[in-house]
């Protein structure tokens, strides 16, 4: 039995896991540090699943690694809570934290063949998590990493067993690393970005592999991704980040039929629809995930924006709820729908893409 078995359960009506006011700063010896992460809060719901949707370098991954204690000690400051099950994971002590990992608490990583031991066999790889966290022989471990791998869509699962990760393919790859996330039964699986290397077709069934296997096992899952093809299809609720907060959360359905804060509405008018007119043009964001302002002074999606006014530029914004469980960071959101449009921007309407 995993040793992290003997936490304490959250108290009936608390969520699996609650984030707070995350917030990580790289930097170094004599100069200003880098906030990758500020004032991130969420919560994850028992048998849920949770999207974080955003751009490249919008804090996606870094939020996850933080929570499970994965950066590095120099040159890192993370703060706030993240209480699992009433413990925060940020405060307890690193030997107390790696017997949650792999048990309670596991990763799928963005990309297969550098996640994997290039050098240890995969079987090898999925067994030893095994052999970790249960009290199993090594006979038993090999017979349960089999029928893991097995279980995972890989085929004969025996023989590959004793393979290394260059001799599968990309797609196999995944699923071997999904194979060694889910061997504990975690009740909690954090999905950086699974699919990002893999074709369409393999992105499908890995994507479909991860619904029925935490279906099965009632698993919560994080899905961190900038596809929001993938957010629509898989998650509960939906966190979306911009420079490395959190501007608007709602439920999934809630999200796509109503988006509101300026940043989300773009992201969804810049995807083709099947349902649209072909021939009409996609409606880029304008400008590059650089050009931002500090969000002590100023929303952070300001230069960017279309719909900017004076009140977006005058200081700090909170998270507003608009709508039950929707919360939102704008102070011009989008207008829901059968509202009237808002005035035109009081100032500074960035020039339009070319």
């Amino acid at each position: 039995m995993a040793a992290a078995s003997a936490a304490p359960a959250a108290a009936a009506g608390e969520p699996l896991l609650s984030v707070r006011d995350l917030e990580v700063v790289f930097g170094r010896r004599g100069q200003p540090g880098f906030t990758a992460v500020d004032q991130v809060s969420f919560d994850v719901a028992a048998g849920e699943v949770v999207g974080i949707v955003g751009e490249s370098g919008s804090g996606k991954s870094v939020t996850s690694m933080a929570i499970l204690g994965l950066l590095g000690r120099r040159g890192v400051r993370v703060s706030g809570r993240a209480l699992y099950r009433g413990r925060d994971l940020l405060t307890m002590p690193e030997a107390e934290r790696s017997r949650y990992r792999g048990a309670e608490l596991a990763m799928v990583f963005q990309d297969p063949m550098s996640s994997l031991n290039p050098v240890v066999t995969v079987g090898t790889q999925v067994s030893e998590v095994l052999r970790a966290h249960q009290r199993i022989s090594a006979a038993d471990a090999k017979s349960e990493a089999i029928d893991l791998l097995q279980r995972c869509g890989i085929p004969d699962p025996a023989r590959r067993f004793g393979e290394y990760p260059h001799q599968l393919s990309g797609g196999m790859r995944q699923r071997a690393l999904i194979a060694t996330a889910l061997a504990c039964k975690p009740r909690l699986l954090i999905c950086d970005e699974p699919t990002t290397a893999l074709d369409v077709t393999i992105q499908a069934q890995v994507l479909e592999l991860l619904v029925e296997l935490v279906s099965e096992l009632g698993t919560a899952m994080i899905m961190i991704t900038h596809d929001l093809g993938v957010v629509a299809g898989l998650c509960d609720r939906v966190n979306v980040m911009y420079a490395g907060r959190i501007v608007e959360q709602a439920s999934c359905r809630e999200l796509f039929a109503a988006p509101r804060h300026r940043y989300t509405e773009g992201l969804l008018a810049s995807i083709p629809r099947l349902d649209g007119d072909r021939s009409a043009p996609l409606t880029p964001i304008p400008g590059t995930p650089r050009d931002v302002i500090a969000w002590s002074k100023a929303c952070a999606f300001a230069p960017r924006c279309r719909h900017v006014t004076d009140a977006c530029v005058t200081g700090d914004l909170a998270l507003t709820e608009l709508a039950e469980e929707h919360d939102v960071r704008c102070v011009n959101p989008a207008p829901a729908p059968g509202a009237s449009a808002p005035s035109a921007p009081a100032s500074g309407q960035p020039e339009e893409a070319s």
